[in-house]
C-alpha cells in the first residue's frame, strides 16, 4: 500500500470510527482547527480528542475527493482533500480538509487536523 493510500485509509477512520480508533491513531498531542466550534481550536491531548468520538456523533456516506499528499520528510506528511459527508443528524456537510501526520516508531499518527467548510454555491 502506498503512503497516500495508507494515510487516506487512516483518515477515513477518523470520520467513522470511535474512541478506541482515535486513541490508536492520534499523536500524543493534536493541533485542531474547526471553525464552527471555538471549543475545538488549539492543542489537545490524544485522550481529549478521542473522548469526542462517540457513536452518537459519527458521520456517514463519506466521499473523499480531490486528494493530495505532500511528504515533507521521511517522518512528516500532509494530506488535503474535499470531504462530502452526512452528519449524524442527517445534515449534509462539505469541507476542504488538511491533516498532518508524523511517523512515530514506524506508525503514522495524526498530529494536526483542520476543516474549511464549503458554503453552498
Amino acid at each position: 500500500m502506498s503512503l497516500e493510500e495508507q494515510l487516506f485509509e487512516i483518515e477515513r477512520g477518523f470520520w467513522i470510527e470511535e474512541e478506541d480508533y482515535f486513541l490508536a491513531h492520534l499523536d500524543e498531542q493534536c493541533l485542531l482547527a474547526f471553525p464552527q466550534s471555538g471549543e475545538m481550536h488549539g492543542l489537545f491531548s490524544r485522550e481529549k480528542v478521542a473522548s469526542t468520538a462517540t457513536g452518537a456523533n459519527r458521520w456517514r456516506d463519506l466521499k473523499m475527493s480531490d486528494r493530495h499528499l505532500l511528504k515533507l520528510t521521511e517522518d512528516v506528511a500532509i494530506i488535503s482533500y474535499r470531504a462530502d459527508v452526512t452528519r449524524a443528524d442527517g445534515v449534509a456537510y462539505s469541507a476542504l480538509i488538511g491533516s498532518a501526520y508524523a511517523r512515530r516508531s514506524s506508525v503514522w499518527l495524526l498530529a494536526s487536523h483542520q476543516h474549511s467548510p464549503i458554503t453552498a454555491e
